[in-house]
């Protein structure tokens, strides 16, 4: 009657007893021990007995207990005494290995405080079996080196450096801060890192610092979104320097209407190029600040070559008026200190467009995972199934085999071709695995699914 309950055939199930939570399963091994495992005598005595609970996968969504009558034997023959070793039961914890499993891969998606109810264990348990289960994936998923690397900063909790690959648009990993010794000592262990051609990243100097040291004949491009981004910083510095002479109705207005300060000008409908007109002829400073910040994005329209690029920011530079100079300094500082890297980009046109999308979307992941260490977000982003973006091996022929060789072989040339299809004997090609795949990763924590 209960034979197939638990589905383990090293049991014998003798009786099972339901309450509203909990099954209650007694059962025995199905098979005793027939050797002694120090000298291997078959001479044994049983020695007492003992009554172990073994923890185990929900069943009909209820909480699982196994309870094991197992035996004390004594060996005739050499005097040592053992207990009933207990198969698919896991040797660091009193539970099934299917259920350490189980929980490994659900904490992967779920709360550790969800799974610790569903099982009846503490949650500090779960946690530690998530731990042991994340440092298992980490020594056996590999992600392929990217040869264009992206480098960025995306919040997890507070500021972390994230490695991409922007050729796949995936993550290869999450480092827990954004210093040059923790950046050095990621890519110092790297395989393939001499395969990287080229990394985009901010303008940190750590980034910089440390591909220099470990990867010096990578070529690093500074993203253009970080430096476009700077002109529209210096047009909310100009919009924000106003406030002070603007009367509390027009500073809510000029607060409401900063969007229109923000957009490129192509991109404004008729009422919004009405509210941008209204303000720029009010008040000059920032008409002129808007004027210069579009003029700036005109650096990156036309791609050409950095010499050209080079020749357009330097008549954007001269076409800085005084009187807004000062809101620019910073985007002029950082085109001066960052240039050879910043004109790459006209080269490299490789940006972390896509990475950046997801620091909103991790901040939902974050408020609904309250709670939730570093370690578990990245475990959860880096290892949760079905995200990693994969290659299969590339089409090979047939390996021909010995006998087919060798049943159409001339007379006289069995060795030869013996010979030959040994030669042709070679290794399978492992499946590329690239990272965890940045539109999946997105679209799950959408759905509320990670």
């Amino acid at each position: 009657m209960f034979t197939n309950i638990l589905n383990l055939s090293a049991y014998k199930v003798l009786r099972v007893e339901e309450t509203e939570y909990d099954y209650h399963i007694r059962t025995e091994l199905a098979q005793p021990p027939t050797h002694c495992p120090t000298c291997r005598s078959d001479h044994l005595l049983r020695h007492g007995r003992n009554e172990q609970l073994v923890r185990d996968l929900p069943i009909h969504g209820k909480r699982v207990g196994i309870y094991v009558d197992t035996q004390r034997w004594r060996c005739q023959a050499c005097g040592k005494t053992f207990m009933d070793q207990l198969p698919a039961v896991n040797a660091k914890r009193e539970m099934t290995d299917r259920l350490v499993e189980w929980i490994g891969q659900q904490s992967l998606r779920r709360t550790f405080a969800s799974i610790a109810e569903d099982i009846g264990l503490d949650e500090k348990t779960v946690r530690n079996i998530f731990r042991d289960y994340v440092n298992e994936l980490e020594k056996t998923v590999r992600f392929e080196t990217p040869t264009w690397m992206g480098i960025n900063e995306i919040h997890l909790i507070r500021p972390r450096c994230v490695i991409s690959n922007i050729h796949s648009n995936t993550v290869v990993n999450l480092l827990p801060n954004r210093d040059k010794k923790t950046v050095v000592g990621y890519l110092d262990n790297l395989d393939g890192r001499h395969e990287v051609q080229t990394v985009a990243m901010d303008m940190w100097v750590p980034y910089r610092d440390a591909v220099q040291a470990v990867m010096p004949d990578a070529r690093i491009v500074i993203d253009k979104f970080h430096v476009v981004k700077m002109a529209n910083d210096a047009v909310e510095k100009v919009r924000k320097s106003l406030r002070e002479s603007l009367t509390p109705k027009q500073r809510r207005g000029l607060m409401h209407d900063r969007f229109v300060l923000l957009k490129r000008e192509r991109d404004l409908n008729d009422k919004g190029r009405l509210l941008l007109s209204g303000w720029t002829a009010n008040y000059p400073e920032l008409g002129e600040a808007y004027r210069i910040k579009e003029a700036f994005y005109g650096v990156y329209e036309d791609m050409g070559t950095p010499a050209q690029a080079l020749a357009r920011y330097e008549a954007w530079y001269r076409s800085v008026s005084p009187g807004v100079r000062d809101a620019f300094a910073d985007l002029i500082r950082a085109f001066t200190n960052w240039r050879p890297q910043i004109l790459a980009y006209f080269e490299h046109p490789i940006t972390n467009a896509y990475t950046e999308s997801l620091n909103n979307l991790i901040r939902v992941m974050n408020r609904l995972g309250r709670g939730y260490s570093f370690e578990a977000l990245r475990a959860k982003i880096l290892f949760t199934e079905g995200v990693h973006s994969k290659a299969k091996p590339t089409f090979r022929r047939r390996e021909v085999m010995a006998d087919d060789v060798l049943s159409r072989a001339a007379p006289g040339t069995v060795e030869h071709m013996a010979m030959f299809t040994t030669s042709q004997h070679a290794e399978p090609e492992p499946e590329k695995n690239f990272g965890a795949d940045i539109s999946t990763l997105t679209k799950l924590i959408e759905e509320g699914k990670l």
